[in-house]
């Protein structure tokens, strides 16, 4: 009954869609009709910057990493598992925005293993850092970092819970991104653009 009711804690805490909610807050507008459409953190910074994208990806971050965090804490890496698995499906269907369509839990999934695997965490937000370095694609460091996480996993000799987790992760954040991967392939994808030097 703790697990269960761990979990949809982690579904509640994780529909908060903190995005959505900045955009509305700080400029008045939707950010569902900008950009990608999308009201994950990536489609908020390359929208309006880092001063709203920034507190979008620490908040994201942070409603995966408390339910799993909490949950490991007090049932181990089953729940924990499960209630950053739950607020990671929050994210993408949030429950505060009637089930539309929501992010695509990448920065929810990395606070869901810093939350209940740090080392698995620690390690893919590693892989996104220098991926997106080399490429400026926030989409590719993503998928890749997304992918890594069952090694990571592997190697790091977490339970078997916390591996398929990651390996559910990692196709399930690929799966949305499947219109990113298209464009990649058509050589349509939007690069970050480098800040402009001072003169």
């Amino acid at each position: 009954m703790l697990t269960v009711g761990l979990a949809v804690a982690g579904y509640v805490v994780g529909s908060m869609p903190w995005g959505y909610w900045l955009v509305r807050v700080f400029r008045g507008e939707d950010i569902r009709t900008k950009g990608s459409g999308n009201i994950g953190a990536t489609n908020v910074w390359r929208t309006y910057g880092w001063k709203l994208g920034l507190p979008a990806v620490v908040l994201d971050t942070g409603k995966g990493f408390a339910p799993a965090f909490v949950a490991t804490d007090l049932a181990g890496h089953g729940a924990g598992v499960l209630a950053g698995a739950a607020a990671m499906l929050g994210h993408w269907r949030p429950l505060f925005l009637r089930f539309r369509r929501g992010g695509k839990m990448v920065a929810t999934a990395g606070g869901a293993f810093l939350g209940t695997a740090p080392l698995v965490g620690a390690a893919g937000a590693g892989v996104w850092l220098l991926v997106f370095g080399l490429t400026r694609y926030a989409s590719v460091a993503s998928i890749v970092s997304a992918a890594s996480l069952v090694l990571w996993a592997w190697l790091f000799g977490y339970p078997w819970p916390v591996i398929v987790f990651a390996a559910f992760a990692g196709a399930g954040v690929a799966a949305l991104h499947r219109a990113n991967i298209g464009r990649l392939l058509r050589g349509e994808e939007n690069r970050f653009r480098r800040p402009a030097a001072s003169p």
